[in-house]
């Protein structure tokens, strides 16, 4: 093994071809090129491992030549272009838009790169294809093939059609995905074939985890309130314990700073005194300011004093405060005494 001495001529009086530099080398002078603020919010995303090699790297580094750098951050913004191609419209998109940008050669040598280590998720050629369209194409296939396909999907994406599936197939679709745990490779390729469809690649044989309650939670949280409650109340008479566990979840206590002024005061008049003081006790500052701004100031001076006096809490405690807020909350909602703002629907409330 080469000691660090050994190596100074990597940097030093022998110029190197940066074809020559591995991609830590690479990675340290692209972080010693965009500057300390940048590098060190990159930072924040890397381990502790990650952070102790580039530093080596960086601390190892000694004269490169502007070429060098210029090469380096091109090559960056092509890779990252690549990814984002990949991202928008899988491989075939990307080769081809790469390949009109780069030319052929160029191009298949940044997708290898990426795609050695790169897994494309199932359904990733439907990512782009509009939601209405995508709801023609598959509103007559069985509930669990739209159960998974939905899984797959993003979140928003995934309302839009979940929401306009008629009544009859939204809540079993939507018990479908809640109750959904690992599908393998087989399943996912059959459901692709007849859909007439090709993965671009599976990179591994591993079962892939898609559903379950918080992927239908998250898109629930997308639909508008009309859907939502009518496939909450068809799988409260299927399967209670699932509805009351996605009910938990639909709607955090953080949420609570989503709530206008005037739904805080009236959701405040309906909660208890000590069990808001516990619900507050773990939360951001921002939801305790969203809280004390709609009390008068004796009240929160109060609310203050009884959560500093209370001592410490038991978590279990302090959620099931913040939780039998939430369904204060729901409670309020659901007599349209407030409103609680969700994607597909109107912002004006008259």
């Amino acid at each position: 093994m080469a000691k660090v001495s050994d190596t100074g001529n990597e940097y030093g009086g022998k110029k190197k071809s940066d074809k020559n530099f591995n991609g830590r080398q690479k990675a340290a002078i692209f972080l010693v090129t965009i500057g300390s603020e940048i590098s060190a919010e990159i930072f924040k995303y890397l381990r502790e491992d990650e952070i102790e090699t580039l530093t080596f790297e960086i601390a190892r580094l000694e004269t490169i030549e502007p070429e060098q750098k210029d090469t380096i951050l091109q090559e960056f913004q092509e890779l990252m272009m690549a990814n984002q191609f990949i991202s928008t419209g899988g491989i075939d998109y990307a080769r081809e838009l790469l390949e009109r940008a780069l030319g052929g050669q160029k191009a298949v040598d940044i997708i290898n790169r990426l795609t050695s280590s790169l897994q494309v998720r199932p359904f990733d050629f439907i990512r782009r294809t509009d939601p209405a369209h995508l709801l023609n194409f598959i509103q007559q296939e069985h509930p669990q093939t739209i159960a998974l396909i939905l899984a797959y999907l993003e979140p928003n994406k995934a309302s839009v059609i979940l929401q306009n599936l008629p009544h009859e197939v939204q809540s079993d679709v939507a018990r479908r995905i809640a109750t959904m745990d690992r599908t393998s490779p087989e399943v996912l390729r059959e459901v692709e074939r007849v859909l007439e469809k090709k993965l671009s690649t599976l990179s591994s044989e591993d079962y892939t985890a898609a559903g379950g309650v918080p992927s239908i939670v998250e898109i629930l949280n997308l639909v508008d309130r009309a859907s939502e409650k009518q496939i909450i109340e068809s799988l409260e008479d299927e399967d209670p314990e699932l509805a009351e566990e996605i009910k938990k979840r639909m709607f955090v206590f953080e949420d609570i700073v989503m709530l206008d002024d005037k739904a805080i005061q009236k959701v405040m008049r309906e909660v208890d005194g000590q069990e808001l003081a516990k619900a507050l006790k773990s939360v951001d500052q921002e939801v305790q300011d969203k809280i004390f701004r709609n009390m008068s100031k004796r009240a929160s001076g109060m609310l203050k004093e009884d959560m500093e006096f209370m001592g410490p809490v038991r978590l279990k405690d302090v959620e099931e405060a913040q939780q039998k807020i939430v369904s204060i909350i729901r409670k309020l909602e659901d007599s349209g005494e407030i409103v609680v703002a969700r994607a597909g629907e109107d912002e004006l409330v008259v």
